[in-house]
C-alpha cells in the first residue's frame, strides 16, 4: 500500500513529464513521440541534488516525452529507511556511500549498476548581511547560533569529521554518532539548531535564524548574492564527499518501467550530464 502512495504522502516529491522510448538514433524527434509506451519511475534524491537534478529533467525531456519521473528528496539516510520500509523506488542517487552501502547489504541494489557521479565540498556559510566573528571552522565558537544537519545526515556526518580532524571533537569510531549536545559542548555550548536535511541548513542561514550554517557548496548555486562563504572545508579533513547512484530492486516494476530506470540511469551519469554537474558546482572528477 505504501509503495503506490508515495508521491501524495511526500512534500518533497517533485514531478517532471519527461520524454520516452529510446528508438533509433535516425527517427525524428516527432516519431519518437508518438512512438514511446508511457511509463512513470521513482527517483531517489539527496536534497542537495534537488537543483540540478531540475536542470537535468528538463534535458531529458526534450528527447523523452513518455516517460514520467517522480523525485522524492530528502537526507539519505531518510531515503534509504524508506526504501527498506517498502516505498517503491527506481533508483537511489545518495549523498553518501553509507546509505549506498546499506543498501547493497540490504539485497536491495540492482547487481552492476552502482555508479560513483560526483563528489561534492563542505563549506561554513553565513548572510552577507551578518557581520559574524565566524571564519571558518575553527572559529564555529564564536558564533551566536549555527545550523548543523544531525549526525545521520550525509553534511552532518561530513562536518563533524572535519571537527575532528582540526581536534575540536574527540576521534571517534563513527562521527555520524557524535550528537549536537557534544558538538555544542565542546564548541563552548554555542546554540546549534540541528536540521533534518542539508536544504534545512542552508535555508536557516539564508533566512538569518542561524548566524552561520554548513552546507554543501554546490547548495550555494543561485544564493551567491545572498551568502558569503567563509570556508571551504578541504577533502583532507572531511574525505571524499561521493555520491553514488544505483538502480533499486522493484518487484512492481513492468519491463518499460526498468527500461526507463536503466535509461535515466545512464544520462545521469553521462559527458551531457557532466557538463550540468560542474555548472552548478559539483565535482566530476571523481573515480
Amino acid at each position: 500500500m505504501k509503495k503506490r502512495i508515495l508521491a501524495a504522502v511526500l512534500a518533497a516529491v517533485m514531478v517532471f513529464s519527461l520524454a520516452g522510448c529510446a528508438g533509433n538514433k535516425n527517427e525524428s524527434k516527432d516519431s519518437k513521440k508518438e512512438s514511446g509506451k508511457k511509463t512513470e519511475i521513482q527517483v531517489f534524491i539527496a536534497a542537495s541534488l534537488n537543483t540540478v537534478m531540475t536542470e537535468l529533467a528538463k534535458e531529458y525531456q526534450k528527447d523523452h516525452p513518455d516517460v514520467k519521473i517522480t523525485y522524492n528528496a530528502d537526507s539519505s539516510g531518510t531515503l534509504l529507511t524508506q526504501i527498506e520500509e517498502g516505498y517503491e523506488c527506481d533508483l537511489f542517487f545518495s549523498a553518501a556511500q553509507k546509505q549506498m552501502d546499506q543498501l547493497e547489504e540490504d539485497g536491495l541494489v540492482v547487481d552492476g549498476t552502482r555508479k560513483n557521479v560526483v563528489n561534492n565540498q563542505v563549506i561554513v556559510v553565513t548572510r552577507k548581511d551578518s557581520k559574524t566573528k565566524v571564519k571558518g571552522l575553527e572559529t564555529l565558537k564564536d558564533a551566536k547560533s549555527i545550523a548543523l544537519a544531525g549526525g545521520s545526515v550525509p553534511v552532518g556526518k561530513y562536518t563533524r569529521a572535519a571537527l575532528i580532524s582540526i581536534g575540536k571533537l574527540k576521534k571517534v569510531e563513527d562521527p555520524a554518532t557524535i550528537t549536537t549536545e557534544e558538538v555544542s559542548k565542546a564548541l563552548g555550548g554555542v546554540e546549534i539548531s540541528e536540521q533534518d536535511n542539508v536544504s534545512k541548513v542552508l535555508s536557516a542561514v539564508v533566512e538569518g535564524s542561524c548566524e552561520v550554517g554548513t552546507t554543501y557548496y554546490s547548495d550555494t548555486y543561485g544564493y551567491e548574492k545572498d551568502l558569503d562563504i567563509l570556508e571551504k572545508v578541504s577533502y583532507d579533513l572531511t574525505g571524499d564527499v561521493i555520491y553514488p547512484i544505483a538502480e533499486v530492486k522493484n518487484d512492481e516494476a513492468d519491463k518499460a518501467q526498468k527500461a526507463a530506470a536503466e535509461d535515466f540511469l545512464k544520462f545521469v551519469t553521462s559527458d551531457q550530464s557532466k557538463k550540468v554537474f560542474d555548472s552548478y558546482y559539483f565535482d566530476t572528477n571523481v573515480k
